[in-house]
């Protein structure tokens, strides 16, 4: 289930084939649509380490431009350089609200005709309804095609060949050519992991998932976790700033023309600090429970934050992302308050304070 929000409300998505196979488990929350397990989590975990397991992402949303017009006007709008992405080429960028709070984090890859957006689950609407407001008089078409292409992860590292569908490349957490990193982890945990997105066409993804090995969210998401990565809906909420998750590194093109929340992202980055910070835990194991998204974490018994993640990885044990106050001291043992019990939680610096 998501974090610091509810997330975005969910357009009717097919259900995914996946869901069928014997020992699949039904996730939570945005991820209800798609398996959390196919029964065996922690080998699902390994296989995805070994690159040897895929992942049903079928419930994220697929949003496409269309137009001559398509590169440039996503440039104005969002926090990366889109003008000159080259066919093939994969990037990512964030959509702000006014006062430079992050909104959509969009997917990109362009195939030289159209540009292609995978998004949150449930969010490809409001986007395209978004979109549309803003096309004025520049030739450009938007479209939802959910219902239309669904999406496969996998833990590959390249992008596609000529001849094959979509493909998205994750970059994290390799700094972009104009930007900036708020984690000074060397090496960074996120460095070894290897990830992709393929877009096809709904009508085949049973056949694409048929006889792979899969791995469910459950493992996907402990990965992601322990690299550091946030997740819109889950690490963000209504006031989240890139500079609190370290988003800039990826995501954001320090200085390029104008866009919507731009002044923040800049006054933020070269006048001060974010008033939140993300933080990597380590929780206690012993009570075998893992606590519950949204958990209150506490220094001294006063809060000072709240659970965004949680997993179990198969080599670090329970593990969480939170989004807390700047002000923390570094090295402060917290405490998460989980259902009336508390667990200890050791916690890493991912945002330098």
């Amino acid at each position: 289930m998501s974090g610091l929000t509810t997330g975005p409300q969910q357009s009717p998505i097919p259900a995914s084939p996946a869901l069928s196979r014997i020992g699949a488990v039904p996730g939570e929350g945005v991820d209800a649509a798609v398996a959390s397990h196919y029964g065996d989590p922690v080998r699902e975990q390994r296989l995805l380490v070994e690159g040897l397991a895929s992942v049903d992402l079928s419930h994220r949303g697929v949003v496409t431009v269309t137009g001559p017009d398509r590169l440039r006007w996503l440039h104005s709008m969002t926090t990366q350089h889109l003008s000159e992405l080259a066919p093939g080429q994969s990037t990512e960028a964030l959509v702000l609200s006014p006062k430079g709070h992050i909104e959509h984090a969009l997917h990109v890859v362009d195939d030289g005709a159209t540009t292609w957006l995978t998004v949150e689950p449930g969010s490809a609407p409001a986007l395209v309804t978004w979109l549309d407001s803003m096309r004025f008089m520049l030739d450009v078409q938007v479209a939802d095609r959910t219902q239309e292409y669904a999406v496969i992860g996998e833990p590959v590292g390249r992008p596609g060949a000529d001849g094959e569908p979509p493909t998205w490349v994750d970059s994290w957490p390799t700094l972009g050519p104009d930007t900036a990193a708020y984690a000074g982890a060397d090496p960074h945990p996120g460095a070894g992991r290897a990830w992709r997105e393929v877009l096809v066409p709904r009508t085949a993804l049973a056949a694409q998932l048929e006889g792979r090995e899969l791995a469910g969210m459950w493992a996907a998401e402990a990965l992601r976790v322990a690299a550091w990565r946030p997740r819109v809906g889950f690490e963000t909420d209504h006031r989240t700033l890139v500079h609190e998750v370290d988003w800039l590194r990826t995501a954001v093109h320090l200085h390029k023309g104008c866009y919507r929340g731009q002044e923040t992202v800049a006054r933020v980055h070269n006048l001060g600090r974010p008033p939140r910070r993300l933080v990597f835990l380590h929780l206690d194991g012993s009570g075998h429970v893992l606590p519950q998204v949204g958990s209150s974490v506490v220094r001294e018994d006063r809060p000072i934050g709240q659970l965004t993640s949680v997993a179990r990885h198969q080599e670090l044990g329970p593990i969480a992302l939170a989004i807390i106050k700047r002000s923390v001291p570094v090295a402060d043992v917290l405490t998460v308050i989980s259902d009336g019990g508390s667990i200890a939680a050791a916690p890493t610096v991912i945002v330098d304070p």
